[in-house]
């Protein structure tokens, strides 16, 4: 068996950044970096953590009918998360907790998708550190394996000091550094020995 067939037919990319490479020609995903948040033989769903959109926190809670008091935290903005179900908002946050509907990352770092997570963050009582998007990216069975031996994504485990300390202009080239490259060094064409 050879050792490629291996490695991309049992790798697990939970908790792993994708790095779009700079050929990417997909406009959801050109200049992005995103959070695989599960990876399994059924596909993998992540959230793009590098793209603020024009809704900060105040303006999503106020269309949830969700009060927040908290200047600072309703002038935070939302990102977009990934093309799918854009009208759906998404908490990536730490530490883990047991909201009503968390899916866990890692010990540390979970998703959750339900309301009572947006409700303990204006009540000053939620998680230490969150990053709201709406949308998400989703992967059929295989895609994602098949996208990234087409030179579509570079992948690095996850570091979350980059998710929630860094700007987000920042993030990308951020996470190229991790891999010891510069993004700017990267050839939008593919190439093979």
């Amino acid at each position: 068996m050879r050792d490629d067939a291996v490695t991309m037919d049992s790798i697990n990319l939970t908790n792993h950044f994708l790095i779009a490479m700079p050929g990417m020609a997909d406009p959801y995903f050109s200049k992005t970096l995103t959070l695989i948040c599960e990876h399994s033989e059924k596909g993998a769903i992540g959230l793009v953590v590098n793209k603020p959109i024009d809704v900060n926190y105040g303006q999503l809670f106020s269309q949830v009918d969700i009060a927040l008091d908290d200047a600072n935290l309703a002038s935070e903005l939302v990102y977009f998360g990934g093309p799918v179900l854009v009208d759906r908002g998404f908490v990536l946050h730490q530490p883990l907790h047991d909201w009503n509907s968390t899916l866990k990352i890692d010990d540390d770092t979970g998703l959750t998708t339900s309301r009572d997570v947006l409700e303990a963050m204006a009540a000053g009582t939620g998680p230490r550190r969150a990053l709201v998007t709406l949308g998400y990216a989703g992967w059929a069975p295989g895609q994602l394996e098949d996208e990234i031996k087409r030179n579509g994504w570079l992948t690095v485990p996850a570091d979350a000091h980059l998710i929630f300390d860094v700007p987000a202009e920042q993030r990308l080239p951020a996470a190229m550094s991790l891999l010891g490259l510069n993004y700017g060094n990267l050839s939008d064409t593919a190439g093979h020995a």
